[in-house]
């Protein structure tokens, strides 16, 4: 059996510069992979796809992204043969982290540690989801289009507390709330990464914090809780996970502590970027 790590993203700003002609909306985001990974490991057997999921109560057929990502390539690569996939989960569901998303892009890199078909995983991991092509490599990047159009920037180590109150938002509920109101500029990439390193507040913004506030009105009174305690939070992706930047780790755990004895029933980690 070989094992794949497969990390949590964040994103450090999140842009929606308007609605594309095919229906899905213009990204400007900047990804970042993070310590906090969910763990794969994959091994050939004679047929059929058999996926075992701990850690998380989660579908273990054609609904489950890593299930997918497997039976895509199996098809791409002319295999007849199966896989059996462990997955052992710690990424929280629904929490705008890409869990899903990081789960499929390690099946894929497994599978072709694997069998080395050749296969082309970029063009499957398109057809997986918007974060699926950045999670193949991870580390940090400039996305645009709806995530796929990346441009790669040296690796930074930056140090964060994620903030989960225990709500789900499903990423497609949020997107359907957007209206033309939401979208806004692009992202200042360099002004954003130039003030986490120094640990001053970035000028960062997510355009899906209004729609989610809008579903979510808890989530904007958290948000609104959090900066009265001088934090400086964004909405990663959809949410419901906040990222709160630290200037250093042990400002990070420092923090993780303070906010989990004052919201007890939270889900709340210290994490760095990887």
């Amino acid at each position: 059996m070989v094992y794949e790590e497969a990390r949590a993203k964040t994103n450090l700003g999140l842009a929606v510069l308007g609605r594309r002609p095919d229906g899905y909306h213009e990204l400007h985001t900047l990804f970042a992979t993070l310590s906090l990974k969910d763990r794969v490991g994959i091994e050939p057997r004679e047929e059929g796809i058999a996926l075992e999921v701990t850690g998380a109560e989660l579908p273990t057929g054609g609904a489950n992204l890593a299930y997918r990502a497997a039976a895509l390539y199996l098809e791409a690569a002319g295999i007849a043969a199966g896989v059996r996939i462990t997955l052992e989960k710690e990424i929280p569901l629904a929490a705008g982290l890409g869990g899903g998303s990081a789960d499929a892009a390690a099946v894929l890199r497994g599978l072709e540690r694997i069998f080395g078909a050749g296969v082309d995983l970029f063009t499957l991991a398109q057809k997986l989801g918007a974060d699926v092509p950045f999670l193949l490599r991870g580390g940090l990047a400039e996305a645009r289009g709806v995530g796929e159009a990346l441009r790669f920037l040296p690796q930074k180590r930056l140090f964060f507390v994620l903030f989960n109150p225990g709500i789900e938002v499903p990423t497609a509920a949020v997107y359907r709330e957007l209206t033309p109101e939401d979208f806004g500029p692009e992202l200042e990439v360099e002004a954003i990464l130039e003030a986490l390193a120094r640990g001053a507040p970035p000028p960062w913004r997510n355009d899906l914090e209004a729609p989610a506030f809008r579903r979510y009105p808890e989530l904007k009174r958290l948000k609104e809780e959090l900066e009265a305690l001088g934090l400086h939070p964004l909405l990663s992706g959809s949410g419901a996970t906040f990222l709160i930047p630290a200037a250093w780790p042990e400002a990070a755990e420092a923090l993780r502590e303070r906010l989990s004895l004052r919201y007890p029933g939270a889900w709340v980690r210290a994490v760095r970027t990887e």
